[in-house]
Order: C-alpha cells, then structure tokens, then sequence
C-alpha cells in the first residue's frame, strides 16, 4: 500500500508547489499589474493594441463582452472549417494530404474552437503540419484565452459596485496568451523536446526494424514463429503471412502543439493515439510533466480568484471542494484498475499481483507508464476539461471507467478547464448559497453580493448544460439502428462507449473510450453541436450573471450571512454537484458501467 501511495503522491505535491504561486501571478497579470515578464512583454501588447486597434481605455458592459466572444469564436471556427476543408490545395503539406469532408471539419472546428478537441480523424495520417499548426495550435491558444477571459468578467461582477463595466474582452484575451499560455508553452515544449517528443517540419519517413515481424492477412501482428529465408513458420508449419522489415515513423511540429494542448486544457493528440505515442510522450518524465500541465492552470486559477477578490479563504475553499472530488475519483479509477476484474484473474490464467511487475488490469495501458501513472492520467485528463489520453478508456474496468465519465457528467468543474471550470464551479456556488438561502429562510447572499432570481435563472442554466446536451444528444443517438455500426462492444458496455463519447461533447473534454467509431456525418454533426451547446450557454449564463452583479451594491457582512469559505460551504457546494450530477446520470449510467459491473461479479 505504502508503494502504492508513494506512485501517487508526488504528482499532487508538485501541482500543489506550482499552483500557488502561478495563481499569484495570473491574479496579477489579469489585473493588469506589473510582473517579471512586464518588462519584455509589455511592448509586444502594446504593438498588438496598437496593429488592432484595440483602446485600452475602453470597456465593455456584459452584452458588448459577450458578442465580441460570439464573433471571435465564428471567425475562429470559420477559418478553421475552411483551412481544413482546403488544405489538399494550400502549402505546408509535404505528405499530401486531401480536405476533410465536410461533416469532419465542421466536428473538428467545432471541437476545437468550443475547447473540447474531440477528434473524429488521426492527426499523423489526415492533416498537414498547416492545419496542425495555424489552424488547431492557434485555437489551443485562443479557445483558452477565451475561458480565462470570461472568468475575469465574471470576478470583476463581484468586485465592481453600481457599475456595468466588465473589462474589455480584447485586453483580456491578449493578456491571457501572451503573459501566460505562450511563456508556460514554450518552457514545457522544451522539455517535452529534451525527452524526445518530434519537433520539425520533415516529412514522415520509413525506417527499418531491428528484426522483421510476420503480419496475418487482417493485420495481425504473428507471434511465436520463425521467420526462416523470407518464410514463416509456426510450430514447423509454414503459415502465410507477410514480413514487414520497416514502419513509417510520423514527423512534424509535435511538441509545441502538445505543450499547448495540455496547458490550454484542450487534449487534441497530434498522433491518432494521443498520448500514449511514443513520439508525443516517450518517458516517465515526459508524461509527469504533461500530466502536471493539465490540471497546472485551472488549478492555480482558484488561488488567483482569492487573491483577485482579496479574500485568499474564498479560493482555498473551492480548491478544497475541486480536490476533494478528484481525490475521490482518482482512488475509486485507482483501487479498481489495480485489483482489475475476477475475469482476469480466474483460475490464475492471468498474473494480477503487484509482484515484480506493474499487476492489474493492464489491458490497455502503456507498460512504460504502468497503472499509477495511466490511472492518474486518466483522472486528471477527466476532471480538466482536456480530454488528452496515454491509455485505452475502454479497456478499464467498469467501475475505473465509470468515473471518468462521471467526472466529465458533472459540467467539468472539478478544476476543469482554463477559465471555464472555475466559472463553471461559481456557478454551482450560487445555486449553493441559494439554496442555503432558502433553507434559513435568508435573502441570498455570495461574495457581498445579493443573488436574486434573475442570477438563480442564468446559474441553473450554466449548471444544466451539460446534462441537457449529453442526455439528449445521447438518447437521440442510441435511438437510431446506424449507431451500432459505430460499437466495437455490445451491451452495457457498448451503451458506455455511446455514453462516453456525448459525455465527452457534452463536457467539452474531448477524450475518448477508444472504441467507437464516431467518423459518420450523423455523430460528427450531432456531437458538433453539443459541443457548441454546452460551451456557449455557459458563457452566455455566466456573463449575463457578471453584468447583473457588476450593477449591485455590496451587501455589509452580518451573523446571520453564510460563511462561505467554511467547511459546511465546501461540503455543502460539493454535495450541490454531486447531486445534479447524480439525478442526472444515475439512470443511464446504470444502463452502461454500473450494468456491466455486476455483469462480471455475478
């Protein structure tokens, strides 16, 4: 147990050492303070508002913020959609690759575009390093930028009095990439580079193997044979099978795309197979640094927001209430990958023990990475909106695979993604201190400010987004005959291949159970739109709340207002989320991992 625990332990004590004092720095920057970096950066934002045209001196009420929002993210998903529709006849293609059909790009620009970088293609086989780099590095960036933006709107609600500005999106946005995505990405893709992750503009190349394997004519990779003269044996029987003595070996500009989609929360895989690629994550060191990059800003993003509302108590109480739920779902995807299913261990015909060897389900899993380091991967990639992977979703165990989903069910606010999942999480704190309101028979009240029906209807909004958009957007889906073309499982488990892939939309992550197949223009439309649903209706919520409580003034602190940076406040929000999510959830996830659980142990 005590090896074990010490496999877990140093990923949350470096995010812990790194998050705090990134959180002072981002309070900082968004403020508009000086930092260390002020002194190199501050004239590239200045040229920037200079080329843009962008005031500093103006400001935006909560309409004006939200449609510059708007029209920045359809230009953005315009000029994606079009970049990969028509990259076959633009440079920057050395393999020569075709457009997308257009039911591909629209998923694809919409995934990235929403945050979500949910991928329907394999990066390595379908796009040119021109879409790579301008067209889905670049919305890493902005989509990012954007989620930060809105969360500093939202702060400033809570901080202004009588007043309809919220800031202005543009300085925002320009703060956000420039003071800390691109510095954070440029000293990660470093080291990714210093531990073998590709960085290049040289196409793919085919390279011998050390020996040559004999493949079946399904593709299978032949083993326990000889391979004698260019003929294979097996058992001293010939077989027929074809030798392959080289593979091709993808190249391109890997590593600033990857340092990107881990730091913006975003996930898209510049291989097909993600992380698990040894070219994109070759070394236990590599995949502890992009593992910490995950959760890295939503986590420090709660200690900014104490700091930036001068009330350090208020963060550390959602941090409290974030960790405690991913704690909780990392040990149940933990215990449970490690004593792997009774079907593995019957009669001893697999060696599950932890004895000299990783032990567990390992089905799935990289061997360099072992159990701990996919399954602290898989609950972190989950509880961010991230959606990046370095092992097979489908291959875990009911109960392993169960939480992933879960976590991705409840709106994404256990830490989440960069921006989003901080204001996702204040929106359920409104719905808390409402409630508590209600219960004590008290107007009401968060951060001094009174929370009235107005704010009530926007925050059941935000918090209602997810569940609508996967519960409907699933349910369509499962209704239509075509869709079990698209199951590698039936059953249960093929119903939680269907359910992951609308959780995964719906919670704007973007991973995958690595076992549908979503590339058909139905599922690529549909879960397009969810993606659109549930990204922009929270914005759309959170800013209409930011105005309305710009415009209030702020209430005096009495005995009876509740403290919320207590323990009852952190046990009371938690169980706000966990109850949504449960009545939500519960009936289709009974359908799917809960089913197939007790499918195996009877």
């Amino acid at each position: 147990m005590i090896e074990m625990l010490m496999q877990y332990l140093p990923y949350l004590l470096i995010l812990l050492v790194l998050a705090v004092p990134l959180g002072g720095y981002i309070s900082r920057v968004m403020d508009g303070e000086h930092v260390f970096l002020s002194r190199f950066l501050k004239p590239c934002e200045r040229l920037i508002y200079k080329l843009l045209r962008i005031d500093e001196t103006q400001t935006m009420d909560w309409k004006q913020y939200l449609i510059s929002v708007i029209l920045f993210s359809l230009f953005g998903f315009v000029l994606l959609f079009l970049l990969l529709m028509l990259q076959g006849v633009l440079l920057g293609n050395p393999e020569g690759f075709s457009g997308l059909p257009w039911d591909l790009s629209f998923n694809t620009a919409a995934s990235f575009v929403t945050n979500t970088n949910w991928q329907a293609y394999s990066g390595e086989s379908q796009l040119s390093y021109l879409s790579q780099a301008l067209g889905l590095t670049v919305q890493n960036f902005v989509s990012a930028g954007t989620g930060l933006a809105v969360l500093y709107a939202l702060i400033r609600g809570f901080l202004k009095t009588n007043a309809n500005s919220l800031g202005n999106f543009w300085i925002d946005l320009t703060r956000s990439i420039l003071y800390i995505l691109m510095p954070l990405s440029l000293v990660l893709s470093l080291l990714l580079v210093s531990q073998g992750v590709i960085q290049n503009l040289k196409p793919g190349a085919a390279v011998s193997l050390v020996e040559p394997v004999a493949v079946s004519e399904d593709g299978t990779i032949l083993t326990d044979i000889e391979i004698v003269n260019g003929e294979v044996f097996a058992k001293g029987q010939k077989v027929d099978a074809q030798i392959v003595t080289e593979q091709f070996v993808p190249m391109g500009p890997a590593a600033s795309q990857i340092a990107i989609k881990q730091l913006g929360t975003n996930g898209g895989g510049y291989m097909g197979t993600n992380s698990a690629h040894p070219l994109e994550n070759p070394t236990y060191l590599s995949n502890l640094a992009e593992v910490i990059a995950i959760l890295l800003i939503p986590a420090a993003l709660c200690f900014s927001f104490g700091q930036s509302i001068k009330d350090k108590r208020q963060g550390r109480a959602i941090f409290i209430a974030m960790l405690s739920m991913l704690l909780v779902a990392w040990a149940v995807i933990a215990v449970n990958e490690q004593a792997a299913t009774p079907q593995l261990a019957q009669n001893g015909i697999v060696d599950i023990s932890s004895i000299n060897q990783a032990g567990g389900n390992m089905e799935g899993k990289e061997s360099r990475f072992g159990i701990a380091g996919s399954s602290t991967w898989a609950a972190f990639t989950t509880a961010a909106s991230n959606g990046s992977v370095n092992s097979m979703h489908d291959s875990y165990t009911p109960l392993g695979g169960m939480m992933t989903m879960l976590q991705m069910q409840l709106g994404e606010v256990i830490f989440g993604g960069v921006g989003c999942g901080l204001y996702g999480m204040l929106a359920f704190a409104i719905l808390a201190v409402f409630i508590a309101g209600l219960m004590v028979g008290r107007t009401p009240e968060y951060l001094g400010k009174k929370i009235e029906p107005y704010e009530m209807k926007w925050a059941v909004l935000a918090c209602l987004a997810t569940p609508i958009s996967i519960l409907v957007g699933s349910g369509i889906a499962a209704g239509l005959p075509s869709i079990m073309d698209s199951l590698t499982n039936g059953g249960a488990h093929g119903f939680s291949e269907l359910l992951y892939a609308y959780s995964s939309a719906g919670g704007n992550n973007g991973s995958a159970f690595a076992g549908f197949a979503a590339n058909t223009v139905f599922l690529n439309v549909s879960l397009g739109l969810v993606m659109l649903f549930a990204r922009f209706l929270p914005i759309i919520s959170i800013l209409a709340i930011a105005g309305s409580l710009a415009k209030k003034k702020k209430i005096a602190v009495t005995a009876g207002t509740l403290s919320t940076c207590s323990p009852l406040f952190v046990f009371l929000l938690v169980f706000v989320v966990l109850l949504v999510g449960a009545l939500s959830f519960f009936p289709a996830l009974a359908l799917g991992p809960i089913a197939e659980y007790f499918q195996m142990i009877v």
